[in-house]
């Protein structure tokens, strides 16, 4: 028995624009967020299959069901590789809240399944990396989009309209996101539920909203591609506005993005299903981020991080 030890990393993810919109055809953008990162190790140790992460210590076969989507890749690769499943130990390192619409479960999956075929000493190609991720996914979300997995396995930004391709585009602002975290899980498919219900009571004011997030996901797009910040700021404070009229901001959201507001930020709005979960804020410089970041955590958050949103700039 050898004593390789092999490692996987991954990245976050942040819903720019378009969350729930994008459930009836219009655009988001989801971009990579590298200061948030998973890293999973495997190594040598006889015995059956070990993992300790956030959610569980213990034997593999023994972990709770809200880790189904890990342990079931984890088993497939294995018996794909015509491995026995045993005499090996996963730890899982993740920076990136659960549940609170940051990819978490697609990079621990991803970091993962990188660490398997290394361990295994197995090319791995991005279409293998992809296709198993969302193996994972479809058992962690049901019928997820896909968007988490491609972010994350391709760490490039992505426009995208449900039903079609996945548009990678150069993201590159003369800003800095920052990100707050309510420190509540967010409730995804109960805020998706609510506005599909709000639609239903109200046809046509729910539709002309969701008609106005998908303007304001293109006029976003636009507004990164000639570089104005001031211009996607407020952009993202009409959508928050809006995604609060739809029922999915609440309380702990609305109070961070009143509060990175009222300290200068160029906007603010929730980010991922809502109801909890993290929000974002856009400022002109590092100095500026800095003071939203302590001023948010002043207000409530639970966490904060801050990423230059220029290509080749960003700040670990």
């Amino acid at each position: 028995m050898n004593n390789k030890t092999a490692v996987g990393n991954a990245i976050g993810k942040i819903i720019l624009m378009g969350e729930h919109a994008v459930v009836y055809g219009k655009p988001a953008i989801a971009i990579p967020f590298p200061v948030t990162k998973v890293k999973t190790t495997i190594y040598r140790k006889r015995g059956p299959v070990l993992l300790d992460c956030f959610y569980y210590k213990g034997i593999l076969s023994g972990a709770p069901e809200i880790l189904l989507g890990l342990t079931q890749v984890i088993k497939d690769i294995t018996k794909s590789f015509k491995e026995e499943l045993e005499d090996f130990s996963i730890n899982i390192e993740s920076i990136i809240p659960p549940e609170r619409g940051m990819g978490s479960s697609a990079s621990i999956a991803i970091a993962t399944i990188r660490a398997l075929y290394d361990f295994f000493n197995r090319p791995l190609t991005y279409e293998e990396l992809l296709r198993w991720a969302n193996v994972s996914e479809k058992i962690v979300h049901g019928n997820p989009s896909g968007i988490d997995a491609a972010i994350v396995s391709g760490e490039k930004t992505l426009y995208y309209i449900k039903g079609k391709p996945f548009m990678p585009f150069e993201f590159k602002l003369n800003a800095y996101l920052v990100v707050g975290d309510t420190g509540k899980e967010g409730q995804t498919k109960a805020a998706v539920e609510g506005v599909r219900q709000l639609i239903e009571f109200n046809i046509e004011e729910g539709r002309a909203m969701i008609e106005e997030l998908g303007i304001l996901a293109m006029s976003a797009k636009n507004s990164i591609t000639i570089n104005n910040a001031e211009k996607l700021g407020q952009v993202m404070t009409k959508a928050h506005i809006i995604l609060d009229r739809l029922g999915v901001s609440d309380d702990s959201l609305n109070l961070l993005v009143s509060a990175a507001m009222d300290n200068g930020a160029l906007g603010a709005k929730l980010t991922g299903g809502g109801r909890g979960g993290c929000m974002i804020a856009l400022a002109s410089d590092r100095e500026q981020a800095d003071y939203i970041s302590n001023k948010l955590l002043n207000s409530g958050a639970q966490n904060t991080w801050i990423s230059s949103l220029g290509v080749d700039s960003i700040d670990k």
